[in-house]
């Protein structure tokens, strides 16, 4: 606080170099002006972009909540459904939530984004947060079927399993009592814990998260039995029918499908004809033809994939219904935070992307500060 208050009303160059001199300049450009301004946070993998979004995110809501503007906008504030202070913290709570499902560790840093975001803060014309809007791009959904030695799949899978560790009852009827390492989607890299960290203790912070941005215990409830769900599901093993030509296969063992299945309130039988076999349409006509192993195994990873990708979406949703409050807001500042730029032996399409993505946002950078200035 001490070291906000030295910033606060400081011209840009006139202390040290600091994240809260961006962060000033940025606001009181939005005040003075009367402008919308922006925030690009870029930078390579584990350069600190997603520590700097929070750092600036707490600058403001220091701004915001400063005496002065608290003052100035006392019959605002009485006039609003929902209290300044509260629309602060649960701003401010958006950031541990995206992080426990769009976070994991990666060989280059321990709680490296897999996903970008926008950010896009409302302040009233005193300068008081009214509201923020959430948007992003390009969630890394490989990494919940696939992660490199050394790596972890996203942080809320972990925190689950952590979760029930004291509640035998609970890790019965999630986790059919297994641990991390019992998990396919979990034990590839060989890799459970970060150190220093304690994923039961993160797991009490996203809980409390949800709750201060309006996602009830039921829907908690739900998004748990998915995350189980997708453990289950990437425990499913197929098999070669050795007494048929045509390459087709079985699964193994029902037991984990089945499991997977009741958590999703779900058929097992439907969900299995879905991955032992495709549907192809010629003219007006439409059959079924069996999947090989490796299909099968892709069909299942796909499945897996796409109820992570819409329950990331879903809960980013949720968020914005409770903080997005458009007609108090006057002005914005927009925080955007994306991938760092990678290069590995083997790229992937996904990787690709993100540099792409990277190198335009440069090229942007370069236009504007040495080109047009």
């Amino acid at each position: 606080r001490e070291t906000i208050e030295t910033y606060r009303g400081q011209l840009m160059g006139k202390l040290s170099p600091h994240v809260y001199a961006v962060a000033e300049n940025c606001f009181s450009s939005m005040m003075n002006d009367g402008r919308n301004q922006s925030i690009l946070v870029s930078g390579e993998s584990g350069a600190g972009k997603t520590e700097t979004t929070k750092i600036l995110l707490n600058y403001f809501a220091a701004m915001s909540n400063s005496t002065t503007a608290a003052k100035n906008n006392h019959e605002e504030k009485a006039s609003t459904n929902k209290s300044t202070a509260s629309i602060e913290s649960q701003v401010l709570a958006s950031t541990p939530l995206l992080e426990a499902f769009g976070n994991a560790k990666t060989l280059r840093n321990d709680n490296s984004s897999r996903f970008g975001k926008f950010i896009e803060v409302q302040f009233s014309s005193t300068g008081v947060i009214s509201g923020a809007f959430i948007q992003t791009y390009l969630l890394e959904k490989l990494r919940v079927t696939k992660q490199t030695i050394g790596e972890r799949n996203y942080h809320i899978f972990y925190q689950l399993c952590a979760s029930c560790v004291d509640d035998a009852n609970e890790r019965q009827e999630l986790l059919s009592g297994m641990q991390p390492y019992d998990f396919h989607y979990l034990n590839q890299s060989e890799c459970y814990t970060i150190d220093g960290v304690s994923d039961a203790e993160v797991f009490e912070q996203t809980r409390q998260a949800m709750d201060s941005v309006g996602i009830s215990y039921e829907e908690q409830q739900s998004v748990r039995r998915i995350l189980a769900a997708i453990l289950h599901l990437g425990n499913v093993q197929f098999e070669e029918n050795s007494d048929r030509q045509d390459d087709s296969c079985s699964i193994v063992d029902m037991e984990p499908l089945s499991k997977a299945c009741e958590l999703l309130r779900v058929d097992d039988k439907t969900i299995a004809n879905t991955l032992l076999t495709r549907k192809v349409v010629a003219g007006r006509e439409s059959y079924n033809t069996p999947l090989k192993v490796d299909q099968a195994e892709s069909s299942r990873d796909a499945l897996a994939m796409l109820l992570y990708s819409r329950m990331f979406d879903w809960i980013v949703k949720r968020m914005n219904d409770h903080i997005n409050n458009p007609g108090q807001a006057k002005h914005t500042i927009g925080v955007l935070d994306i991938y760092g730029f990678e290069s590995f032996e083997n790229n992937s399409f996904e990787q690709f992307c993100i540099n792409w993505a990277n190198e335009k946002l440069q090229q942007q950078y370069n236009q504007h500060v040495f080109k047009l200035s």
